[in-house]
């Protein structure tokens, strides 16, 4: 009897944390390059009633008897599905159509990647220009440098071509190549990038290292799209759908410790 309890018990603690992931899918649905994460699970050990074996001649028996001690959460996984591309009025916002990312040097002088192109020129040391994200992070070139340039370019010229190369006019008032390239990465397990906050994410081992396009020829390009930024991967209605199962669930495994209870109450009222 205190077995169910405890199976449904685990019930609800999954599908408490099942909707804990869908709020956090519904709080994102605004959030540049955000990509809907979802539950999986798995079930707990089973514990052996009866063997196939026991019966009472010792004849062989086709099957035994098992009972599953719950469920727990196995992992949640982030699709990385291409987002619906935004029209930004910023000329330093870009989106990426691809698999790729884009990579920032965080505070602790880590390589961080996101998805979220909402970039801006910021002034830094010595009155140079800085493309930054919009915590002040250097975004990184092909070569992993923080992309800086001189005071003498005017920020509203200066245009990207799809594969990120930084360009500004010539004397002919044609876009030019300054030599610097936004550098753009990929990983052969994306879902497997750590989850950092702030719309970034670190390198780990379930990952893989980050893979350069810029040097890479086994990977499929992907394109740099100025003026856009990717929106979020979040489904509302699908979410709103899976948010009203998760409450069924939940709502069933405490039924099903509410007749546990029962039961043990009237076993207990037998021996009055």
């Amino acid at each position: 009897m205190v077995r169910s309890l405890w199976t449904a018990a685990t019930g609800m603690i999954a599908q408490q944390n099942n909707v804990d992931t869908i709020a956090n899918n519904l709080a994102n649905v605004n959030t540049h390059g955000y990509k809907t994460e979802v539950n999986e699970f798995k079930s707990l050990l089973y514990q052996n009633i009866q063997a196939k074996t026991t019966t009472a001649d010792g004849s062989q028996k086709p099957v035994g008897a098992q009972v599953g001690l719950g469920v727990r959460n196995a992992s949640i996984t982030s699709i990385f599905k291409q987002g619906s591309l935004l029209d930004s009025e910023s000329d330093s916002a870009f989106a990426i159509d691809g698999s790729g990312f884009f990579a920032v040097r965080g505070e602790d002088g880590d390589t961080y990647y996101t998805r979220n192109g909402n970039f801006s020129w910021n002034l830094v040391n010595n009155n140079s220009i800085a493309l930054t994200n919009s915590d002040g992070l250097p975004v990184l070139d092909s070569t992993g440098k923080a992309i800086v340039l001189n005071n003498n370019y005017v920020t509203s010229e200066i245009t990207i071509s799809k594969d990120g190369t930084i360009c500004y006019p010539d004397e002919n008032n044609n876009p030019a190549s300054i030599g610097i390239t936004i550098g753009v990465y990929q990983f052969l397990n994306p879902a497997g990038l750590t989850k950092e906050g702030d719309s970034l994410y670190a390198v780990s081992p379930a990952s893989g290292e980050a893979i350069n396009e810029a040097t890479s020829n086994n990977v499929r390009k992907s394109t740099v799209v100025q003026g856009y930024l990717e929106g979020s991967s979040v489904q509302v209605v699908d979410e709103m759908v899976n948010m009203i199962v998760a409450q069924r669930a939940y709502e069933m495994n405490s039924k099903a410790i509410t007749a546990s209870d029962e039961m043990m109450q009237q076993a207990n009222n037998l021996r009055r």
